[in-house]
């Protein structure tokens, strides 16, 4: 069942065309990843799609219901999490009480998480749940933004380079978490850098290049095709 399509998105920044008629689906209870070089508009579309770039055309719907015009809070109640690249925690509250800050209501067509569960899955979380935020590590605040996501309850979860800049340990524990939350049965839209832990955990690749989508299709698939890998992804 497809839970996301977008459909010929448009998004500008000024008098730049960053996203030129973004199209592809998304399967309920899959990890798609998109890939892509740098300025290829794989962030911006993970920001389109939450409403924190307006779109300037095109749409992108959540089982049917049409996101494209609304507000990111009104997005995020839809059943939508968003884990930007930046780690945005709230830096003078501890680690608990920025947990407790994500909190939504359950919802009947989402797994509930808890904040036992974050510190069960981030054991490190718990041993700092009165540290303030702004002392964490870089990994740290990343794993808490993405735990403060999860307590929102969402049918699906936006990620945006999670593992960038951080130590192989705190990858792995990303990607594991990452499994988790799909074995949960929560959806995930992942932007990635690291090819390898990208094909470890996807069902589905996107490639993109230039504004738009450029390839589709499964991991296996893209595996074997070396052609897209050479001309969107290798660094010349």
């Amino acid at each position: 069942m497809i839970q996301l399509s977008v459909s010929n998105l448009h998004a500008h920044y000024g008098q730049s065309h960053v996203l030129q008629g973004v199209t592809f689906d998304v399967q309920a209870g899959s990890i798609t990843t998109i890939l892509g070089r740098n300025g290829s508009g794989r962030s911006t579309t993970l920001k389109a799609i939450m409403g924190i770039v307006a779109p300037t055309g095109g749409s992108a719907k959540l089982k049917g219901f049409e996101l494209a015009s609304l507000s990111p809070t009104r997005i995020s109640r839809a059943g939508i999490a968003y884990v930007p690249e930046e780690r945005l925690v709230f830096p003078n509250l501890t680690v608990h009480e920025n947990l407790l800050v994500g909190r939504q209501k359950v919802r009947r067509d989402a797994p509930a998480w808890s904040v036992a569960d974050m510190y069960g899955h981030f054991p490190r979380l718990s041993e700092r749940r009165n540290q303030l935020a702004g002392t964490l590590s870089g990994g740290e605040q990343q794993l808490l933004t993405l735990c403060r996501s999860l307590l929102g309850n969402p049918t699906i979860i936006l990620v945006d380079e999670p593992t960038e800049g951080l130590a192989p340990q705190i990858v792995a524990q990303i990607r594991d978490v990452l499994l988790e939350i799909k074995r949960r049965g929560v959806t995930i839209l992942l932007v990635e850098q690291k090819l390898t832990m990208a094909l470890q955990i996807s069902d589905d690749v996107l490639v993109m290049g230039q504004g738009e989508i450029v390839y589709s299709g499964t991991a296996a698939e893209f595996r074997q095709n070396t052609s897209i890998r050479k001309r969107w992804l290798d660094v010349a």
